[in-house]
């Protein structure tokens, strides 16, 4: 498939598409969207930023024009990720579309939801706790669900949400069709897919286990009483918008607020912000009226914003595949980013597990100190090139310091 226009879809929803200037499909979307308008379950794997909200959103639309009695259900982990992938939904049916929609998220107005609901939309977006919130209330019905996608569903399996899904699954009918979307494909996931999907298509497209290939990554090897020198000379070279993660979230308020103190365009995101403050912060972010933005890794996932153009590790992940997602919120749809990770000698352990994940078929010599045998290999500007990174992302220390 070469074009989106020889699937044969709805002439609206070609319309929709030519305005958002969809023209050739990205490689998950052509193998997973034919395959979705026959009818058939999906499990599928993808690459952050490979365009696949709208590789479940079209086969979703496209059931809901054919079918004007069944409705449709999509589960995201994040608050963040169900808002842009209904603001996707709702682009794909157009202005005139007359299907509603419904958006069941915590931490907004249950009375809003509510009112959404008294309007029997056709689409529900929403995070597990509220989507249950609202069948406990006896709010919603889904006995009329015909298309169920779980996105990001390793990420809600890592979150808790695996007894929350349970209790949805249990009200929407079997008779139905289920895309399913995955990062990895750990046994959890295999064991839900099991449960839930009828003979599932696998489809996966590049390495899930690898970054975006026009990420470029950069280590810098600092002691702990040069990180936050080194943060500051890292935005000062840097043009565009950044994202800067770190571990907590009393962290990401500390730094945020050193920032602004030295005239720095930025603010913070986390999971203790209100949605009214999540929106906000992400909306001026969007919008250019904020530089840097400070997170936790409530972020690294669903924060769809294509002009991140530097990704800041300032404090690396606790689990390796997060830092595939964190990275992944640069170089989206096709564009290029940067990627840096600020590295001490106590980093060392996350650093393997990182490197492991990256290049699993490396070959690394064994360390020597584990302390400091992340400095073993430092150049004159202070910088290492993994040799084990993948090919195409080795750091570029020496031609940044030399700029």
């Amino acid at each position: 498939m070469q074009h989106f226009a020889e699937l044969g879809l709805r002439p609206e929803l070609l319309t929709a598409l030519k305005a958002l200037k969809f023209t050739t499909p990205t490689p998950i979307q052509a193998a997973a969207i034919p395959a979705a308008l026959e009818g058939h379950d999906i499990m599928g794997t993808a690459q952050t930023g490979t365009g696949k909200t709208a590789a479940f959103g079209i086969p979703l639309i496209t059931r809901l024009l054919n079918h004007p009695h069944d409705t449709a259900l999509v589960m995201t982990p994040t608050r963040e990720l169900a808002t842009q992938v209904l603001d996707m939904m709702q682009k794909l049916l157009g202005n005139q579309s007359k299907i509603s929609t419904a958006l069941l998220i915590g931490g907004a107005s249950m009375g809003t939801q509510l009112e959404q609901l008294r309007r029997s939309p056709r689409l529900i977006v929403g995070t597990p706790g509220r989507i249950n919130d609202h069948l406990a209330r006896r709010s919603v019905k889904l006995g009329s669900t015909r298309f169920l996608v779980l996105d990001e569903t390793d990420r809600m399996l890592d979150m808790g949400f695996g007894v929350q899904i349970d209790k949805i699954l249990a009200h929407i009918p079997k008779d139905r069709q289920t895309l399913l979307f995955s990062a990895t494909l750990p046994a959890n996931i295999l064991k839900l897919s099991g449960k839930y999907l009828r003979s599932p298509l696998r489809i996966a497209t590049g390495e899930t286990n690898a970054p975006a290939a026009r990420v470029k990554q950069e280590n810098i090897k600092v002691s702990d009483s040069e990180k936050y020198t080194q943060l500051l000379a890292q935005l000062d070279q840097r043009q565009g918008s950044i994202i800067v993660f770190v571990k907590t979230k009393h962290g990401a308020e500390k730094m945020a607020k050193k920032l602004k103190a030295l005239k720095h365009s930025a603010d913070t995101i986390h999971g203790d912000l209100r949605q009214n403050q999540r929106d906000r912060v992400i909306r001026s972010f969007r919008n250019y009226q904020t530089r840097i933005l400070v997170a936790t890794d409530i972020a690294a996932r669903g924060l769809d914003i294509p002009h991140i153009e530097h990704v800041i590790n300032y404090d690396l992940p606790q689990a390796p595949e997060d830092y595939i997602h964190r990275i992944g919120r640069t170089a989206r749809n096709g564009a290029e980013g940067e990627a840096v990770n600020l590295i001490t000698p106590q980093d060392q352990k996350k650093w393997h597990a990182i490197d492991v994940l990256l290049n699993p078929d490396a070959k690394r010599e064994p360390a020597v100190n584990p302390a400091m045998a992340a400095f073993s290999r430092k150049n004159r500007y202070g910088r290492r090139s993994f040799g084990s990174l993948p090919r195409g992302h080795a750091a570029r220390g020496a031609k940044k310091s030399a700029a």
